[in-house]
């Protein structure tokens, strides 16, 4: 590099006048770092700001706490149609379709397993799900979520089928 490409860029980094670059330069022999410690030390320059880094927890002034930002990519995540598949194989991994009979558990299986057996066979499970009701059978959820309203209406469609019994018998 030669000397007037050394006063250049002392003086574009010091931010000082092409004379000061030039006889700082020369004092420290043509010595850029040199040069740029000797005006720091005379005062002609400002001094670069002080960085630390630490791994200390309570040092850290830039903190992003992970549980929120987890938090936010699941919130975005849940949003559009990916979320809501997501969710429903969610569901139906966590929960179970119980059959009871006089508060006697008769059959439980997966809701996916519930959720395929309807898919292909409709025709034929449907039906057996209503007459299943007028034989006093009591459909509902378990597990994991809050199933709650899926409840209340496999409960009201028991008694349905009650009531319509009841009339039936009449």
């Amino acid at each position: 590099m030669e000397n007037l490409e050394k006063v250049e860029k002392l003086r574009e980094r010091a931010e000082v006048s092409y004379e000061e670059a030039k006889a700082a330069l020369e004092e420290n022999n043509w010595d850029l770092l040199d040069a740029m410690v000797s005006l720091e030390k005379q005062g002609r320059t400002k001094k670069p700001e002080q960085t630390t880094y630490s791994t200390s927890y309570d040092e850290q002034e830039h903190y992003e706490p992970v549980k929120e930002t987890v938090y936010e990519g699941q919130k975005k995540e849940k949003e559009g149609v990916k979320g809501y598949i997501r969710r429903f194989i969610d569901i139906c991994r966590n929960n179970s379709f119980c059959v009871k009979k006089n508060e006697d558990t008769v059959m439980r299986i997966p809701v996916l397993l519930l959720v395929v057996i309807l898919l292909f066979t409709w025709r034929i499970a449907l039906p057996v799900l209503v007459i299943g009701l007028f034989f006093r059978l009591r459909y509902s959820f378990e597990g994991k979520d809050d199933l709650s309203q899926a409840n209340d209406l496999m409960d009201s469609a028991s008694n349905a089928a009650e009531r319509v019994k009841e009339e039936f018998t009449k």
